[in-house]
């Protein structure tokens, strides 16, 4: 991990097409301004994790939905 010490109004660069910036601190609080792409995406890390988690629980299938799906697959191969 890369440490550094920054004042108010000084920033930092990523890459060629980010830019971090802090804006103000306040006792144990810093506002930072990102400047990035319109396509980049950027998450704090609390939201990414859930985003992750969510995507992850979405994508497990039970014994319980095959069972749900084979039998709507089934019935409507039946009134064909």
């Amino acid at each position: 991990m890369l440490i550094l010490t920054r004042k108010s109004g000084e920033g930092i660069k990523i890459g060629e097409d980010v830019r971090v910036v802090i804006l103000e601190t306040k006792g144990n609080q810093v506002r930072i301004g990102i400047e990035a792409p319109k396509g980049m995406k950027v998450y704090r890390d609390e939201v990414y994790e859930k985003i992750k988690q969510e995507n992850i629980n979405a994508s497990v299938i039970t014994t319980d939905h095959m069972q749900k799906l084979f039998k709507i697959w089934t019935d409507k191969g039946m009134k064909s």
